[in-house]
């Protein structure tokens, strides 16, 4: 879709050999190519976005990705721009009243011309009067080549991961007693406009399931609404034509779209993972898929003091495709399991061509031609190779010292088991000054504890866990929260056994500690320059697999993707979730429910009364939508599980069923920043 934008709305053509499906399912973008004009030369273009634009853009195409399909310079419409004239511009934007003013200012200013205008959702009928009027009163029209509704207004991390880059305040504004009734309101379009976009982008109608009440139910019935209306009252309708699954209205064959508030399950928002994505995401505060890390100016002499270094973490690196959501001890065999391959391949080239190193066989002019050929072409790609593992080692050296200093593998160790811990260890957990450096880490194993137990916790011992954190300096006030919603949310959490018992064999071999690990990997490591310092940060550090456990929200999933396979327990769960069929005659008319009706309680039943069959009709894709933040442990454990069931015979036909699912929410949040949206619900109650 972003290809078609800056081709100006031009249909890219498809490859006849499949190549394209390949790219696109691999969630890379092909080797792009730029439009041609009318004598066969690329047209070069100029995009101008706004902050939404620019990451929407950001973590799907890198700068050369975008010299690739014909743009030159990228600018933010609110910063300062000077005038290229006659050179095309491609506008990416919300539809909002300041920024079409910005656009009629640039074309009255002459700064580009013609413009190629691409609103990221929708454009309201008012608004789009207000600016054919501005158009015509300051002459402009001429200058505009083309105005397009685009519905991307969500920003996609991955192939199939989602969020609608709502900031880090979503749960505090679906859940403050002090948010209005107008604002919920606003946001739950804002979220229906990103859910519809989404199911545009895919070119299917999803079924809708939901849970009654709370705003998953006020977006559920909304967004049916808004599909429902689509279909019955567009010309152009959005979903038929040759829009990939467009046409098929077997309910099989669509997507069954899940919405929960994020209320089911808090645990993921808060708990220690071992996994290399969920670690990068806890530790380095990964944002747009974009992390920031620290590494020494000088190797082996810190006191020259460190650099900083931002590195992109992409669908085009291989290593990070294989090892994303690999348990950290894997991810670091694998870095070694690389370098010894990159080694063994560079060694094999400079033994042909003669030379003693890749960087000599730059500089030599002697060496046999027919070997340098062969050379030269796999240079690139054994320097980009060698480039990406760098960069993995040095997050895998920045997460280390994360875990060593945090002892985020204890931590993780005791989440895994969370409720064999009593009330005496859990004091004695808070008050050991030596668990980390991180208080709120003792924090968050404590509301996953109290989240979890089974144990009768009264409002003495509740002080006495209070008055234990206030001690290591943690601020205590989510609690507060936590206390209130705890029953809630304890009514829709589905406890978990591990999905496959861990041999006792096994497991002694599992907590061997890093140590064994650290004998092979260093010597390499030390090849590799990072050697003394990595040996130090691995020693101690635990390694262990986690156990196979599904989240709440994955078992929710399953009840209604597979429910031949799944739980009673999650069964009964998702036996009174709401069905709606925006495509189905019937349920039509009832108008969507608003904030003022839930409050009050005014709002009707909704959705469709669904047959036993219509409940236990099984999908092979889903889009699990959370309201209110979504985290990585969560988007890790579903795609685990679509993994772990996937080739499991379906069906009477016994045929492969391969499951996809897609995981999005309103803004993806760390832990950390999840405890300030706590704290603050905490402050209010």
């Amino acid at each position: 879709a972003i290809k078609r934008v800056l081709n100006l709305n031009e249909v890219p053509p498809e490859t006849g050999d499949g190549q394209h499906d390949a790219a696109a399912t691999n969630g890379l973008i092909s080797q792009s190519t730029p439009i041609l004009n009318a004598e066969g030369e690329p047209i070069w273009k100029v995009l101008v976005f706004d902050n939404l634009g620019r990451d929407m853009i950001s973590t799907v195409l890198r700068v050369n990705d975008l010299r690739g399909l014909g743009i030159t310079i990228h600018l933010n419409i609110n910063q300062q721009r000077h005038p290229i004239s006659d050179v095309p511009v491609v506008y990416l934007l919300e539809p909002t009243a300041a920024n079409m003013e910005r656009i009629t200012q640039d074309l009255q200013k002459g700064l580009y011309s013609p413009a190629y205008i691409n609103f990221l959702s929708s454009v309201p009928r008012p608004l789009l009067e207000d600016f054919a009027t501005q158009t015509a009163q300051a002459g402009t029209s001429e200058q505009i080549g083309q105005v397009f509704d685009q519905y991307l207004n969500f920003i996609v991390s991955e192939p199939s991961l989602f969020s609608l880059g709502m900031g880090n305040k979503s749960y505090f504004t679906m859940n403050s007693a002090q948010t209005s009734d107008d604002d919920i309101d606003a946001n739950v379009d804002k979220i229906v406009g990103g859910l519809f976009s989404v199911a545009v982008t895919m070119g299917t109608i999803p079924i809708i399931r939901c849970p009654k009440g709370g705003a998953a139910e006020m977006i559920a019935a909304k967004l049916d609404r808004k599909l429902r209306d689509h279909i019955l009252n567009s010309k152009d309708n959005l979903f038929s034509g040759n829009r990939a699954g467009g046409a098929s209205s077997l309910p099989s064959s669509r997507p069954v779209l899940i919405i929960v508030d994020r209320t089911v399950d808090l645990v993921p928002m808060l708990s220690h993972s071992w996994t290399y994505q969920s670690l990068i995401h806890d530790v380095l505060s990964m944002h747009l898929n974009r992390i920031t890390v620290e590494t020494p100016v000088e190797e082996g002499n810190p006191g020259k003091g460190s650099t900083k270094r931002s590195y992109d973490l992409t669908s085009s690196d291989f290593f990070w495709n294989k090892n994303a959501p690999a348990p950290f001890p894997q991810v670091a065999e694998d870095i070694d399991a690389e370098l010894k391959r990159y080694t063994d391949d560079a060694a094999e080239i400079t033994k042909k061509t003669g030379a003693n190193s890749i960087e000599d066989l730059q500089n030599d002019t002697s060496a046999s031609a027919q070997h340098l050929k062969a050379a030269i072409t796999l240079l690139p790609e054994l320097r980009e190779r060698k480039a990406l593992l760098d960069m993995h080692m040095n997050i895998a050296t920045a997460l280390l010292k994360g875990i060593k200093d945090r002892q985020l593998d204890n931590f993780f160790q005791l989440e895994e088991d969370i409720k064999k811990q009593t009330k005496v260890q859990m004091l004695e957990l808070l008050a050991d000054p030596d668990k980390g450096t991180q208080p709120l880490d003792k924090l968050r194993l404590f509301i996953i504890w109290f989240l979890s137990t089974e144990q009768e916790v009264s409002r003495a011992d509740m002080e006495r866990f209070e008055e234990a954190l206030k001690k290591t300096g943690v601020d205590s006030t989510p609690l507060t929260y936590i206390r209130r919603v705890r029953e809630i949310t304890r009514m829709t959490m589905i406890s978990s056994a591990p999905t496959q018992p861990q041999q006792a064999s096994a497991s002694t071999e599992l907590f061997r500690g890093f140590t064994s690990i650290s004998s092979r990997l260093t010597d390499r490591f030390k090849d590799a320059g990072l050697g003394a310092n990595f040996d130090t940060l691995i020693s101690g550090v635990k390694n262990f697999l986690p156990a196979n456990k599904d989240l709440t929200l994955t078992k929710i999933t399953e009840s209604l993707m597979d429910p031949q396979n799944a739980s009673t327990s999650a069964l009964q769960k998702t036996e009174g979730f709401l069905y709606f069929d925006p495509r189905s005659a019937n349920a039509r008319g009832t108008m969507p429910p608003s904030a003022k009706d839930a409050r009050s309680g005014a709002a009707q039943s909704r959705g469709i009364e669904t047959s036993f069959g219509q409940r236990r009709q099984g999908f092979s894709e889903a889009i699990v939508f959370t309201v209110g933040g979504g985290s990585m442990d969560e988007y890790g454990n579903l795609q685990d599980w679509a993994k772990r069931t996937s080739g499991a015979t379906g069906g009477a036909a016994g045929a492969v069923s391969r499951k996809r699912v897609i995981y999005g929410s309103t803004e993806l949040v760390n832990a950390e920043s999840f405890l300030r949206e706590l704290a603050e619900l905490g402050a209010e109650a």
